[in-house]
């Protein structure tokens, strides 16, 4: 790899201002070539010009280079910045073949895309700061990466567009004697880089040493504050926990979650079917009830405002409790499919269910970890915890429960929980979980006391207390 001292040297290792000089006197009014091959029109191949100035003038006589030579200057400075950009193909990715709404027939995709494309453009402008790209494959991230480098690029400006697993295979290939470069100089050249592009984050075969030569790369830049993009190619909640403190610092850090599939924004363990938990909305929930009365129906239309609310802007917790049947999971999945509308991710579990994955990740055959499981639901962005309180009360049930639930309560991470235990029942069976369900200060509690909406027949309409909903806050 061509080393950046060596592209940015000054014009004396480039063939310029000299080459097929042929001294001879300057013309009568200061001006004139001397012969040449006629390639260029004002030197004719001589690459350098003599200043038309009076004779008076300090310049008159001294020959200076011609803009046929300060033009091939740029394009060969151009050339060894492509070169040292390590792009190849990928030169041809520019913001001008960018769709600008990306791929995603999804509006709330869509709109996150252009946000992306616009902060990738101020980046490539005036580079500060880092910019992570995150979301499935073919979301546009790399092209997003790619034009921003093409766009320094042309500034003049040396940017270093890596994917990550050849880097990796480039540092190892260094502990080989005959290498060409030393494992030192790679490693210096990469993390010191002006601009540094790293693509596909999360790709490479994740080895201690691997993990522990990223760490040191983005630790560096991270301290230095060096201007960084990286594309990754699964959720940031995939990552080492070390390399996600760094890509997720507000302080440095602008996170785009690109496009992504429906089976990767919805996450879902449980056994309720998911085309069920699909028609659970809004627009499906009756405020009535099922032979609810007037303080019953206040309770269901309290529990979907508050519900719709949280919809609308999730933040902090909302728990929503009551008896069997009442509607609490119909309202939890209402608000996966409200935020899942905006284009966000949600993960929805059902509590036993959750626990028994958990449980299967010890047997040698399961195709995911214990660590990776655990770690993908305890930070979710949004995460839905339906049936809390009806699992096997174990006391490694409970522990793991209790970690979960002390984890987002540390981090403030907006969650939906749905219980059958009023206060009273909770505090007995988990004291510590009621009482961070209870803070006041993150969780808002609100209890349905509506009767089953299952295996009743509805009474008539004449026999029910009258009750007048508020009116229904429709989502943004």
């Amino acid at each position: 790899m061509e080393s950046l001292r060596d592209i940015l040297r000054g014009r004396g290792d480039l063939p310029t201002t000299r080459v097929g000089f042929r001294p001879g006197p300057p013309s009568a009014n200061g001006g004139g070539f001397g012969p040449g091959d006629g390639s260029c029109p004002y030197c004719h191949g001589q690459r350098f010009v003599y200043p038309d100035v009076p004779p008076e003038d300090p310049a008159f006589g001294k020959a200076i280079e011609c803009i046929c030579a300060r033009r091939e200057l740029e394009s060969d400075r151009t050339g060894r910045l492509l070169r040292y950009s390590n792009l190849g193909p990928l030169a041809r990715l520019t913001f001008d073949t960018l769709s600008p709404l990306g791929r995603s027939p999804s509006p709330g995709n869509q709109a996150q895309f252009a946000r992306a494309v616009e902060a990738a453009q101020q980046f490539a402008a005036a580079p500060e700061g880092w910019l992570v790209f995150a979301g499935a494959s073919g979301a546009g991230k790399t092209h997003l990466a790619a034009a921003i480098a093409n766009t320094c690029i042309q500034r003049g400006e040396p940017a270093l567009f890596v994917v990550v697993p050849d880097l990796l295979d480039h540092l190892r290939a260094t502990y080989n004697p005959n290498a060409p470069s030393s494992y030192d100089e790679l490693f210096e050249q990469v993390r010191e880089a002006p601009v540094l592009l790293l693509d596909d984050l999360g790709s490479h075969s994740s080895t201690p040493w691997a993990e522990e030569k990223l760490f040191q790369l983005l630790s560096h830049r991270y301290n230095a504050q060096l201007p960084t993009v990286v594309t990754v190619a699964k959720s940031l909640e995939g990552l080492n926990e070390r390399l996600r403190t760094r890509l997720t610092d507000p302080a440095l850090c602008k996170v785009f979650a690109l496009e992504q599939h429906d089976d990767v924004l919805f996450e879902h363990q449980g056994a309720l079917a998911l085309d069920l938990l699909r028609r659970m909305t809004f627009a499906t929930f009756d405020v009535s009830g099922m032979n609810a009365d007037r303080n019953q129906q206040a309770s269901l239309d309290a529990a979907y405002q508050a519900a719709q609310a949280f919809a609308q802007d999730p933040e902090g917790w909302l728990v929503l409790t009551g008896p069997v049947g009442c509607g609490k999971t119909h309202l939890a999945a209402a608000v996966a499919n409200e935020r899942l509308r905006r284009g966000q991710p949600v993960f929805f579990v059902v509590v036993p269910d959750f626990l028994d994955h958990l449980r299967s990740t010890f047997a040698p055959s399961s195709a995911v970890t214990y660590d990776a499981l655990f770690e993908r639901v305890r930070n979710a962005g949004l995460l839905i915890l339906d049936d809390l309180g009806i699992q096997s009360s174990t006391p490694w049930a409970e522990e793991k429960l209790f970690q979960l639930i002390n984890h987002r309560y540390n981090g403030r991470l907006p969650t939906v929980i749905t219980t059958s235990l009023d206060r009273i029942q909770l505090a007995q069976f988990a004291p510590a979980v009621a009482s961070r369900l209870g803070d006041p200060r993150i969780s808002n509690v609100i209890p349905i006391e509506a009767p089953d909406f299952r295996g009743q027949a509805p009474v008539e309409a004449e026999r029910r207390a009258p009750y007048q909903a508020r009116p229904r806050r429709q989502g943004r």
